[in-house]
């Protein structure tokens, strides 16, 4: 029988100063908190090793080094070859960036299937290629509960197919994906899988190669880095895109021709950090606490409390969107935060989302997200003050 070691949650807690403070931060899904040794890596990194790449002497040679060290951890992460991976402003910068090198190949009446659980850096895109070359967007549908709809994907699926783009986790109702039986039916018709795991990333590990998709973008400042993008696409994918770059850039590895402009270096000093934290700690403890905070969350919710989404933990990450009786989503999220509980409301670019479930899409939901190092007793009073403002 396969055993979770426990999590230290205190001293987990210990290497975040930011941790060190009344409020309970619930608000993972639009961001996490940083450990301290992420901080410290960004600003050694300035104070030591500051310049840019490709000179003879000493920080230069270090920021060299640090590039190539990055790309290396990008690729233990996601799954993937180093070549394979690209870094860049954010998640939604390389998207707007691959989905235009992949319309280079595309024609009107082409086919992108996305789905109504998806953040809108994976739809906008395509819905702008659908502006500027004709090409057409179908939207895959989900049940009452929020799960994907796995018969209307398969049915929406056409010749003229060319890709489906889903999410890995929903950042609104925290619904995961089978990804893959995604990846399995849009190879089926010769289409690419293109996966969002930004909400991902901090629950749980990708696994680019074994999952097969083609390509994958997500966010390290949503896994306890700092504000970057990174994306991974196959390698012969890479190479047969034309990309939009300068002429001197180098054209090997195939990943670094979609990477524009020098790199915020001290950033990637950042993320090596952030992975790092990720690797001392190990999934099986994240995933193991995360579930037992998120049963917690489920089992105190009031029934007067509307969840949307999954009501166990089966199939979801504990990222809980809920409407409160008699407070609008803006009103309860500031209830809340004069607790010192910190939550989120609207629509987290998730419109279709909000649209499927009958919401203002202005307005929204309140959303909770719970990550690792938060505690059961920051759990007991989010439920408590709930209770209180339904009182």
């Amino acid at each position: 029988m396969r055993t979770t070691a426990a999590l230290d949650v205190a001293a987990v807690r210990a290497r975040f100063a930011a941790l060190q403070r009344p409020l309970a931060f619930f608000d993972g899904p639009g961001g996490t908190q940083c450990p301290d040794e992420v901080i410290d890596a960004i600003a050694g990194y300035l104070r030591e090793s500051n310049a840019n790449v490709g000179a003879p002497y000493e920080t230069s040679r270090r920021t060299d080094a640090l590039v190539e060290h990055a790309h290396r951890r990008a690729a233990d992460f996601l799954g993937c070859g180093p070549e394979e991976v690209a870094f860049g402003q954010s998640m939604t910068g390389l998207n707007f960036l691959l989905t235009r090198a992949l319309a280079r190949t595309l024609q009107a009446g082409d086919e992108v299937l996305v789905t109504k659980l998806d953040h809108d850096a994976n739809v906008a895109p395509w819905l702008e290629l659908q502006h500027d070359l004709g090409i057409v967007v179908r939207f895959v549908e989900v049940t009452d509960e929020l799960a994907l709809d796995y018969d209307d994907l398969e049915r929406q699926l056409s010749e003229r197919a060319r890709v489906v783009a889903f999410p890995v986790a929903a950042n609104s109702v925290g619904t995961t994906t089978d990804v893959r039986r995604i990846v399995d039916l849009a190879h089926s018709a010769n289409a690419l899988a293109w996966a969002d795991a930004v909400h991902f990333g901090p629950h749980g590990p990708i696994d680019a190669a074994g999952w097969d998709v083609d390509v994958l973008i997500c966010s390290p400042y949503k896994f306890f880095g700092p504000h970057l993008g990174l994306a991974f696409a196959k390698r012969d994918l890479l190479a047969s895109w034309r990309p939009y770059k300068v002429r001197p850039a180098a054209d090997e590895p195939v990943g670094r021709r979609f990477e524009l402009g020098t790199l915020p270096h001290e950033l990637l000093a950042g993320f090596v950090a952030a992975v790092d934290y990720i690797d001392s700690l190990g999934w099986d403890s994240i995933q193991g606490h995360e579930c037992e905070l998120g049963e917690r969350f489920l089992a105190g919710l009031s029934e007067t409390v509307r969840l949307h989404g999954l009501p166990t933990m089966a199939g979801r990450v504990p990222t809980f969107c809920f409407s409160v009786p008699g407070r609008s989503p803006e009103e309860a999220a500031e209830r809340l935060a004069e607790r010192d509980l910190a939550v989120w409301w609207g629509n987290y670019y998730a419109l279709e989302t909000m649209k499927r479930l009958g919401l203002d899409t202005e307005q929204g939901a309140v959303r909770a997200g719970i990550v690792h190092y938060n505690t059961a007793e920051e759990v007991d009073r989010l439920l408590g003050a709930l209770g209180e403002l339904i009182e």
